[in-house]
């Protein structure tokens, strides 16, 4: 850790505000956007008091408006070695391994996130990072071109490795201006109109696979997207069209619950954007689709098991229906998941007595008396009203629902047969560390609250 816990928490905060600030103002679609989600948040608190209650216990109503997950993708292994270091001073660290080759998409990611409970109480933002693979694509003499145009960047300014430098030398920030270090950083992921390349090969790229273009073309890895977090996503599903954002044709994970599990996603169609290309005679105007707006929901995290029988029921889903692009199936697919999905308990309490999913154990009063719970067990404690469980949120990704996305702004038609394969080793050895596990990371935030609450009554 290259600072203190309480300083990556302030500037992992300061870090997403100007993301989100920058976002705004390079993408007028996503203010509306936050505009809408708040609405709908405060809508479904004032008529939901119970919900407002267990969120504000468990301390999930204060991060919910500066909740936000960001998504970029990276050209070299050089470059994903560098924004690790780089996340790393935020807070934030690499969490899973998702491999998009399955779904056709040439790339494999990681989501940087913070693992703390206090910190990702304080802002819990969170980056799923792509690295292009090349090695998936065919064309071998396109694959050397995209090589040498990802080589002539660099996407850090020397100024910001000189203080990433610092920061991991001396282990704080003297002598790095914090304002000065954000902006920086933020620089990184800013939208850049000019190409690095020339039409033609911007062609080649683009025809190839629409994320290949995106990723080698530029001089940077622009924010992909931002995405806010709302208590109720269909029904930001059904008001989009109302604020002139066409949403994509269906919310992408499990079906509306009463209690939500895991995530659930819906986006707007990437924006066509002006670009300029190199040309032989000059410069040559053009246009690029990327970039998106993204609204997700969280729910409560899934153990092993509870994991198994999403996946089981989803391939399930799957097998009887895929949901279309152009939405002309959307009805059905969720008619049948609805179906499906019925096996899955729809209530803490059974979710809990099944291990399938994580929670949170607290005292249901901070001045309970101790002798009342004196050598019980957890389940007394729990029987007898001294303890309470809450929902843990699920903090990452679904491997199928981010391929849903990618799929829905690059173009169906992108989906291809590519050389598939895991390659979770060589994506360490390139990050410059190991990957976390994010069910340890639950299993330990579950057994800290319980120990917490066990040793309330030794007494």
């Amino acid at each position: 850790m290259s600072v203190s816990m309480t300083l990556s928490n302030q500037l992992r905060r300061k870090f997403s505000l100007a993301m989100s600030e920058m976002y705004r103002e390079e993408v007028p679609q996503y203010g509306t956007l936050l505009h809408l989600v708040a609405n709908v948040n405060q809508a479904t608190l004032d008529n939901n008091p119970a919900l407002k209650a267990s969120l504000d216990h468990s301390q999930n109503l204060q991060r919910l408006d500066e909740e936000r997950h960001g998504a970029i993708r990276l050209g070299t292994a050089k470059e994903l070695f560098i924004m690790r270091r780089l996340f790393a001073i935020f807070g934030m660290y690499p969490v899973g391994y998702y491999d998009l080759s399955v779904a056709g998409i040439p790339v494999h990611s990681t989501a940087f996130r913070p693992t703390d409970s206090e910190a990702l109480s304080v802002n819990p933002f969170r980056v799923f990072t792509s690295l292009l693979r090349l090695d998936l694509i065919a064309d071998k003499a396109l694959r050397e071109q995209a090589q040498n145009a990802l080589n002539t960047r660099c996407i850090f300014s020397d100024k910001l490795l000189d203080m990433i430098n610092t920061i991991e030398t001396n282990n704080h920030l003297h002598g790095v201006r914090i304002d000065d270090f954000i902006e920086e950083a933020i620089n990184v992921f800013r939208w850049h109109q000019d190409a690095l390349i020339d039409g033609t090969l911007y062609q080649q790229l683009h025809d190839t696979h629409r994320l290949l273009a995106d990723v080698v073309s530029f001089k940077g890895p622009h924010i992909n997207h931002l995405t806010p977090a709302t208590l109720d996503i269909d029904a930001i599903q059904t008001l989009m069209p109302e604020h002139n954002i066409p949403p994509k044709a269906v919310v992408e994970g499990p079906p509306p619950r009463k209690v939500p599990i895991l995530l659930r996603q819906t986006s707007f169609k990437a924006l066509q954007e002006a670009i300029t290309f190199l040309g032989d005679d000059g410069l040559q105007q053009g246009f690029h689709t990327a970039r998106f707006g993204e609204i997700e929901q969280r729910g409560i995290a899934l153990t092993i098991k509870g994991q198994a029988l999403y996946d089981t029921l989803l391939n399930k889903t799957r097998a009887h229906i895929i949901p279309a692009g152009d939405g002309s199936n959307s009805q059905e697919y969720m008619a049948v998941l609805h179906r499906i999905f019925s096996e899955f308990p729809d209530d803490y309490t059974r979710l809990r007595e099944h291990d399938l999913a994580f929670f949170h154990y607290s005292l249901t009063s901070p001045q309970t008396d101790q002798t009342l719970g004196h050598n019980q067990t957890i389940e007394q404690l729990i029987e007898r009203g001294l303890v309470r469980y809450d929902p843990i949120i699920y903090e990452d990704f679904l491997p199928v629902s981010a391929a849903g996305i990618f799929q829905s702004n690059l173009g169906d038609e992108q989906h291809q047969d590519i050389q598939q394969g895991s390659q979770q080793a060589l994506f360490e050895e390139q990050l410059g560390c190991s990957l976390i596990d994010s069910f340890s990371l639950y299993q330990q935030q579950q057994q800290e609250s319980i120990n917490e609450c066990l040793a309330y009554f030794q007494v």
